[in-house]
């Protein structure tokens, strides 16, 4: 059986300080090294609508395992990049899908994969939901 050590308040607080600064730390550095190597996709296209997919999933995919998103270039808003098929772009284009106002609203629609920068993934918005009707059913009184 082991003794427990005690260790004051301050201590417990200033050890938690020193791993969020550490864990800031590398979460920047992750950022920065995702910044760097998509920033080198810009104006560039793969072959086929299905590659060009492919790829922006596997871009999403990275993004949200580290809790982030496209920034769109036109507005600024938190995106997720999505490629769409359009007559006459036989590899699709380029679409930044994200919600303003409360509605769904895409950006973008050019051939190469735009700018990519990255921001933090909004906190998801709360449903309320309202309570059900009692109608005088015992079986909705439970």
């Amino acid at each position: 059986m082991h003794d427990s050590v005690l260790i004051t308040p301050a201590h417990a607080h200033a050890a938690l300080v020193d791993l969020e600064r550490e864990v800031n730390r590398i979460q920047r550095s992750i950022r920065l090294a995702i910044q760097l190597q998509l920033g080198k996709l810009a104006g560039q296209s793969l072959r086929t609508l299905g590659e060009n997919q492919d790829l922006v999933k596997r871009v999403h995919d990275l993004l949200d395992s580290h809790g982030l998103r496209v920034k769109c270039p036109e507005c600024g808003h938190p995106a997720i990049l999505r490629v769409s098929a359009r007559p006459g772009a036989n590899a699709g284009v380029f679409v930044l899908d994200h919600t303003i106002d409360g509605k769904r609203t895409f950006h973008g629609g050019r051939q190469v994969i735009p700018e990519i920068l990255i921001t933090a993934k909004p906190a998801r918005r709360k449903i309320i939901h309202a309570p059900k009707p009692r109608t005088g059913n015992p079986a909705d009184l439970s």
